[in-house]
């Protein structure tokens, strides 16, 4: 009986190696998928001119005339919007801890770091993490969709706190930072991560609601979120109201929040 349940707990090297390579196959297409849907936005020229240049110009290519000039270095402001839920706060602990650790380290530009914390009052991290304390939306405008803050909070934080960074990262309480993050954007193009699942041309006649067809085609809107990004601090002045009005519209009328669900603020 002994010698049965030892068989039974003992892997057959052979299996061992099918499991290994199983695993090996499947990673291979998980990664295989993730670049190709990452790029899949890519000009042909941009095809040939190497990995380095996929990386840095993924959908919407840099004017080669505002690319970074050599040891200019461009310091950017971390602002992480938040709520003071206890799972939210140890999220921005972990954040804060990591960036710590990597904000001094060769190859940085991150600057300052403020905890936006939208629940309108002070909470038991104030002496742990920078933060700067803003007012949420009136009673019921969020719809129960919490995130809907985020613009809001911006739009205070930009108008009356002292940034001095001419850049800002906007990131959330989920990132970690496990390098330095040099600064991408420059002057007024911002940097951006394309999210593979944000796609408005497949929801054109939802999105001409709030992008007239005199502005251009809906392929021109960016496949991005709201963070991470990198942008000027001057160009994030202006569009953050309209950023909150729009949000707050599409919200509010049924087919658009139907349609795009968790991601409609991004």
């Amino acid at each position: 009986m002994m010698t049965a349940r030892k068989n039974i707990g003992r892997a057959s090297p052979v299996l061992l190696v099918f499991l290994a390579l199983g695993f090996s196959f499947a990673t291979y297409n998980l990664i295989t998928i993730v670049i190709r849907n990452r790029f899949s936005g890519l000009e042909d020229d941009s095809l040939s001119s190497g990995s380095r240049s996929m990386l840095r110009d993924p959908i919407t290519r840099m004017p080669d005339h505002v690319k970074k000039q050599e040891n200019v270095r461009l310091p950017f402001h971390v602002a992480l919007t938040a709520t003071d839920s206890p799972y939210n706060k140890w999220q921005c602990r972990i954040m804060y801890y990591w960036y710590k650790k990597v904000k001094d380290m060769p190859g940085s530009e991150m600057g300052g770091f403020t905890r936006v914390l939208h629940s309108g009052r002070a909470d038991d991290l104030m002496d742990e993490i920078p933060t700067y304390v803003v007012d949420p939306l009136p009673a019921g405008l969020d719809r129960g969709y919490v995130v809907l803050n985020r613009p809001w909070a911006f739009v205070q934080w930009l108008e009356k706190a002292n940034i001095k960074e001419e850049y800002i990262l906007m990131a959330e309480p989920d990132h970690v930072f496990v390098n330095p993050l040099p600064n991408l954007a420059r002057g007024g193009y911002p940097a951006a991560f394309p999210f593979f699942y944000i796609k408005p041309d497949k929801n054109e006649n939802i999105i001409r609601k709030y992008y007239p067809e005199e502005k251009g085609p809906v392929t021109n809107i960016d496949p991005i979120g709201n963070s991470p990004v990198i942008i000027k601090k001057s160009v994030l002045e202006k569009i953050a109201p309209t950023w909150m009005n729009i949000s707050i519209k599409m919200k509010n009328d049924p087919e658009t929040d139907k349609t795009f669900g968790w991601v409609l603020e991004m």
